[in-house]
């Protein structure tokens, strides 16, 4: 039994598919069959159910890759913590996002953290928080990036940023001329939302409960699913509606001048933006490195804001 072998079981056991399996793993695909099979042969038990169009674990087979997982994080834990005695910025940071947040924070933090520490390059990766948490647990990222709440054992957080949301219309909207909007007024818009699965729709609706109301009747909303913001603003920009986006994905300077604007609530709902990582997780320096790199990067933004 090796290594090479847990990571095969384990990966497959996530693919359920021998050719995506391989190609993860970077062999071809019978290295990785004939690979299975030995480990099998070898624990006398079967892990898999094959069949023509699809792979499945069996009941033995999820306990014994559960436990290939643990030994491939401890053997992980050990290359990191060699290199954590030497430089705990020598090495590249995995750091995932969720897909409101990646996009408007990493074009700054990554410059910011190539000046503070040139040695340790980040791999970014943007998700969903379910994927991400996943991920996070099973040690395919260092740290991912959330709005808050977040629990999860044996991890920690810590807070970095609260956001306020905003309204994002486009710049002839009668509500331009008003310094704030209520709530309330979105009930009377055709809004445009992301689609179910991204947690910040779901702030959104937390913040004016009566929306939820109009999801039913498609005349007065209409949802983008599984869109971006990104979507959502050049909609926007065509005049099919207003949005409510955080602050930092506003983007007004993107388009030509005078055709978005953007006003704030009467009473801003926003959210906290929050770092996770492993309890175990053995390059504390890296993580504190991307904190206060975020941290000079909010303040050079609200410098940039203030006249």
């Amino acid at each position: 039994m090796t290594l090479t072998e847990l990571r095969y079981i384990v990966t497959l056991a996530q693919e359920r598919h021998f050719g995506r399996a391989a190609e993860r793993c970077f062999v071809s695909q019978p290295t990785l069959s004939v690979a299975v099979k030995k480990l099998e042969e070898e624990l006398e038990v079967a892990l898999f159910e094959r069949s023509k169009s699809t792979v499945q674990v069996t009941p033995l087979g999820e306990k014994i890759v559960e436990q290939a997982q643990r030994v491939l994080e401890q053997s992980s834990a050990i290359k990191e913590l060699a290199t954590a005695g030497r430089d705990q910025l020598a090495s590249p940071l995995r750091i995932g996002a969720i897909y409101t947040i990646g996009p408007y924070l990493f074009p700054h933090l990554v410059p910011e953290l190539l000046r503070a520490a040139p040695q340790m390059p980040l791999y970014i990766e943007e998700g969903f928080t379910g994927n991400l948490r996943r991920k996070l647990r099973n040690g395919e990222l260092d740290a991912i990036i959330v709005a808050l709440p977040f629990t999860e054992t044996d991890v920690v957080t810590k807070r970095l940023y609260d956001e306020d949301f905003e309204i994002l219309m486009p710049a002839d909207h009668p509500w331009s001329n008003r310094k704030s909007i209520a709530k309330e007024r979105l009930l009377d818009e055709r809004l445009l939302l992301l689609g179910e699965g991204h947690c910040f729709r779901d702030q959104i609706l937390e913040a004016c409960p009566a929306i939820s109301q109009k999801l039913n009747n498609p005349s007065n909303t209409l949802t983008a699913e599984g869109g971006s913001l990104e979507t959502i603003r050049h909609m926007v920009a065509s005049g099919l509606g207003v949005t409510v986006l955080p602050k930092s994905a506003i983007g007004t300077s993107h388009y030509e001048n005078g055709l978005l604007t953007s006003r704030p609530f009467d009473d801003p709902p926003g959210r906290t933006v929050a770092i996770a990582w492993r309890a175990s997780f053995p390059r504390p320096r890296a993580i504190d490195a991307v904190t206060d790199a975020i941290a000079r990067c909010r303040t050079a933004e609200q410098d940039a804001e203030t006249p």
